[in-house]
C-alpha cells in the first residue's frame, strides 16, 4: 500500500465512511466538496492508501484576499499599501478519526503549503491563511509557525516567505 494525495474524484474516492468528529467538515466532504471542485470554488485534495480509495484525510485550497489592516504591523509594514492583498486559503483540513495519531495532519498541512508555495510562483500570494474551528486546531497551526490575525484569533496566516523556508528544508 502507498499513501497518495490527489485531487478528489467523486467517482473513485470513497467518502461515505469518513468521520473526523466535526459535522461541518464531515458534511462538507459528503455533500459539498465535489460541487466546489466543479465550480472551481475550492480544490479538494484527499489522502488515500492505494489501491484502496477510502478518504483518510482531506484539505481544500482556494484563492483569497487579505485586508492589510488585519495583519500584525510587523508583517504589514513590509507589504505594499494595497487595501487587499492576494493569499491562499487553506479552508479545511480534516483527518478521519480512525487515522489520528499517524501524522496525517502534518502530512496534509505540509502538502498544502508546498502546493500553495508552488502556485505562488505562478499567481501572486503573500501568505497561506487557515481557519480553525477550535483552540486545539489553533494550537496545531501555531506549532507549525502560523500567526493569528489581530481581530480574529481563529484565523491564522503564514507568510509565503516562511512557507518557502518550511517546504524547502
Amino acid at each position: 500500500m502507498v499513501l497518495k494525495i490527489e485531487v478528489l474524484d467523486s467517482r473513485r474516492h470513497i467518502r461515505t465512511e469518513f468521520c473526523c468528529g466535526q459535522d461541518s467538515l464531515d458534511n462538507y466532504l459528503y455533500k459539498q466538496a465535489s460541487q466546489d471542485l466543479k465550480k472551481r470554488v475550492a480544490t479538494v485534495f484527499v489522502l488515500i492508501d492505494e489501491p484502496d480509495s477510502h478518504v483518510l484525510a482531506y484539505y481544500t485550497l482556494s484563492a483569497y484576499t487579505v485586508d492589510i489592516t488585519v495583519l500584525h504591523e510587523a508583517s504589514a509594514k513590509r507589504l505594499p499599501r494595497y487595501p487587499y492583498l492576494p493569499a491562499t486559503l487553506l479552508g479545511r483540513l480534516a483527518v478521519d478519526n480512525r487515522q489520528k495519531g499517524q501524522g496525517f495532519g502534518e502530512l496534509m498541512l505540509v502538502d498544502a503549503l508546498k502546493r500553495a508555495f508552488n502556485a505562488s510562483r505562478q499567481v501572486g500570494s503573500l501568505a497561506v491563511v487557515a481557519e480553525a474551528l477550535d483552540e486545539e486546531v489553533v494550537n496545531f497551526y501555531i506549532k507549525y509557525g502560523f500567526g493569528q490575525f489581530k481581530q480574529n484569533p481563529m484565523k491564522l496566516y503564514m507568510p509565503m516567505q516562511s512557507v518557502e523556508e518550511l517546504v524547502q528544508d
